[in-house]
């Protein structure tokens, strides 16, 4: 064992910590004689420790009641079986970390062990379950005597050529035990998916928060669906903070205000006026903000109410509103849609909420109502007026009392949901099987569900359905189904994540229970050029197109070019090609020369990146659409050259068209800026637990330029002072609580300012204390 090189013999436990802090990756491992265990080791990862003891002439683990003990023959063997994932350990051993050997100094191996077996010592590792945080109080007390003595010994050691903060390493080791959670590695446990996600939601404020933009990339949006049928609750609280079944936010972001929220009902008794009153006062009563509405649609008793944070009430504009019917041949509005579109500075949005043909059998009139709506209702810029609601916005949600029921047996139906068998239900979901089929809802998406059926529950209670409806005509079954769903479609290379989606179990007044989903849409500012005026203009070359289109007609075709960008929408020449390969199918081509040259009105590569192209194909005869689509110069911007997608007309396939496009850009036009969203909006949404994140890069985008003294937030301050340490890092999970932070404020700010007033000081050791190891997430 002398020649391993991650055996360091007797090595202090400080030394131990140090040598994992420089190595700085997760995986780093190392093993040294135990201070405290005559004849044991100490396995240390991830800067925690495991005590290993051994037999004569066997390995166990030493291990607390009920674990499972593993035995290995030697330590050679138990380092080999811990290099595999799902072992037990929060990490498998990757990256042995060497021993610093002095000239002369090379052990002769006469101290070797024999093997070992590896279990967490009760005593001397984090307990697995709810960690034990220190109190406010304790935890002040702490940082206070880092402060007061211990501080100065840092910077000296710094300035003698140490290479990390030891005894600040230590303080966080102590004051951020509710951070590290030490947790099975199937991540069941306090720390989550749930708590990762809470943790990348609170970084992605911090980090927003100092950014100091001034205006947001990012806007949270709430939006909300419920067939009422009588007068609501006293309150809506429940609902609009996501509290309830499926997948609902963590306890530390669930109060916390979104910045629009959008509510949908169907056979809503109650009045606009005393709808949207309701509403307000509703999220007055969490949030203590006077949110400002923008408008409320109505239809019968639908109703489609939007609400945004005072800040942002200027910035909405261009607000416009429809509604459309579809009950008894498109003329009773007892069925149909109601509809609010705004712009958002640059970005458009568009909300729906509708109410569909019921009845289990009427699948294919529901599919002729999504298409009827897409069709009929008048939303949105009147210069993208050929185009349906599908492609008018940027984001487009779509709520409502759908209709779309289960296929299957009740008792079938009511087993599977009580053992919470939502995925093989979902098999027999109609609206799944109508967009698998491409029957409804085309290129929309629905995070995935996670709650039982929201119809049809007896009123006054949760507990049972009431799936058996008395009619005059006789007995009806209305099997429990997911009637009230949240679907929405995004541009391409937008950025948009769904951070919940799920029902109330409070509120009973209804047969209906409230959907409620959240989002993080990234948006885009008014662009201002920073470059001074240019004789030269960006401009988009189009080197030719093609497209397959689905019709018998031998007309000639013509494509027209929408977008934002663009000083007005442009059209080709009759294409030059055409062929009918396939019955019922013509392929159309068009030449460099048949197409226009696009000149967009701002020609900086920042602004232009953000922007998207609505391509049209037209008959030459009637001037009528044969499929529409969307591409993003974004793409073409960073990956190539070349675009192929497919048309779409009246939320139908149609064809599909391809070509090439040159995206002609200034020199001195081409800097671009990083949104707050970049490194956050890459994450999946399943990771294996407990990844560590870059954090000063996550946190401080811009660089150390900016002062660290606005850095006046507790948390970020706290997450700061972490990243300071070469190679320090911790999980996504969050303490169970941060209401002890903004306690922390004055420690960290006075330990921020002594840092920033040394940086003045003839030293050297600045830089080397911010240094961060460029860690990639796994």
């Amino acid at each position: 064992m002398a020649t391993s090189a991650w055996y360091h013999r007797d090595i202090s436990r400080a030394r131990a910590e140090d040598l994992l802090a420089w190595a700085g990756r997760d995986g780093s491992f190392l093993v040294r004689d135990s201070e405290s265990v005559p004849g044991a080791y100490a396995l240390w990862i991830c800067e925690c420790m495991l005590m290993l003891t051994h037999a004569s002439t066997s390995v166990s683990q030493q291990t607390t009641q009920g674990v499972q003990v593993n035995c290995f023959r030697t330590l050679g063997d138990l380092v080999l079986g811990y290099q595999h994932p799902h072992k037990g350990l929060v990490t498998p051993l990757l990256y042995p970390v060497g021993r610093d050997v002095e000239p002369g100094d090379e052990s002769s191996g006469e101290d070797d062990k024999p093997g070992l077996a590896c279990a967490p010592s009760p005593a001397q590792a984090l307990p697995i379950g709810p960690p034990v945080t220190l109190a406010a109080g304790e935890v002040i007390g702490v940082l206070n005597e880092y402060l007061r003595s211990e501080f100065p010994m840092d910077v000296e050691g710094l300035r003698r050529g140490a290479t990390g903060l030891r005894h600040l390493h230590r303080t966080l080791g102590v004051a951020c035990q509710g951070l590290n959670r030490w947790v099975p590695s199937s991540g069941v446990g306090p720390g989550g998916k749930g708590k990762r996600e809470a943790f990348c939601q609170l970084l992605q404020l911090m980090k927003t928060k100092q950014s100091h933009l001034s205006e947001p990339d990012i806007l949270s949006v709430f939006v909300g669906t419920w067939n009422m049928g009588s007068p609501p609750p006293r309150t809506l609280r429940s609902w609009v903070t996501c509290c309830g079944l499926g997948r609902t936010p963590d306890e530390s972001t669930a109060l916390l205000p979104q910045d629009v929220y959008v509510l949908g009902t169907q056979e809503n008794p109650q009045a606009e006026k005393e709808w949207t009153e309701h509403i307000r006062a509703s999220l007055h009563s969490f949030t203590h903000i006077d949110y400002k509405q923008v408008a409320v649609q109505s239809l019968w008793n639908m109703r489609l109410a939007v609400f945004v944070k005072p800040e942002h009430e200027n910035r909405v504009r261009r607000v416009n509103t429809a509604c459309v019917k579809t009950g008894l041949g498109n003329t009773l509005g007892n069925k149909g849609a109601v509809g609010v579109s705004f712009f958002f500075n640059a970005t458009s949005f568009g909300f729906v909420n509708c109410h569909l043909t019921s009845g289990a059998e009427k699948v294919v009139r529901r599919n002729q109502n999504v298409s009827d709506i897409l069709r009929l209702l008048s939303l949105g810029d009147k210069q993208v007026g050929p185009f349906d609601i599908g492609l008018r916005f940027t984001h487009l949600f779509w709520c409502g009392d759908l209709n779309y029921r289960l296929d299957l047996d009740v008792q079938d139906i009511l087993k599977h949901v009580s053992k919470r068998q939502f995925d093989e239900l979902m098999c027999a979901d109609q609206l799944t099987r109508e967009r698998h089929k491409r029957k409804a809802f085309l290129n929309f998406k629905e995070e995935k569900i996670a709650f039982p059926p929201t119809y049809r529950y007896e009123r006054g209670s949760r507990n049972c359905y009431l799936w058996q409806k008395y009619k005059t005509s006789g007995v009806r079954a209305n099997v429990p189904s997911w009637c009230d769903r949240i679907l929405w479609k995004s541009y391409p290379e937008t950025h948009i994540t769904c951070n919940s989606y799920g029902c109330t179990d409070d509120i009973v007044t209804s047969d209906h229970s409230p959907v409620f989903a959240t989002f993080s849409v990234g948006v885009t500012s008014q662009f201002i050029s920073k470059t001074g005026p240019s004789t030269e203009r960006a401009w988009v070359e189009l080197d030719g197109i093609e497209a397959i289109v689905k019709t018998a007609s031998k007309a000639k075709f013509f494509i027209e070019f929408h977008s934002s960008c663009l000083e007005e929408s442009r059209r080709s020449a009759e294409n030059d090609s055409q062929s009918c390969d396939v019955p019922g199918f013509l392929k159309l081509g068009w030449s460099p020369r048949q197409l226009p040259k696009l000149l967009p009105i701002i020609s900086d590569m920042e602004y232009l990146q953000e922007q998207h192209l609505l391509l049209s194909v037209k008959s030459c005869d009637g001037f009528e659409s044969y499929g529409e689509c969307c591409v993003a110069l974004g793409s073409l911007l960073r990956s190539g050259e070349q675009f192929e997608t497919f048309l779409t007309h009246r939320g139908e396939e149609m064809g599909s068209i391809r070509g090439r496009v040159k995206v002609h850009v200034p020199k001195n036009r081409r800097g671009t800026r990083e949104k707050t969203y970049g490194e956050l909006a890459s994450l999946p949404s399943s990771r294996p637990s407990y990844p560590s994140l870059p954090l000063l890069t996550l946190l401080l985008p811009f660089g150390f330029g900016q002062d660290l003294c606005e850095l006046s937030d507790p948390a970020l301050l706290l997450l700061f002072c972490c990243t300071m340490i070469q190679g320090f890092t911790f999980p996504y999970s969050p303490p169970r609580s941060l209401t002890w932070l903004p306690l922390l404020a004055p420690c960290w700010l006075s330990l921020t300012r002594c840092i920033l007033d040394s940086r003045d000081a003839d030293c050297d050791w600045l830089p080397l204390a911010l240094k961060v190891r460029p860690h990639t997430l796994p």
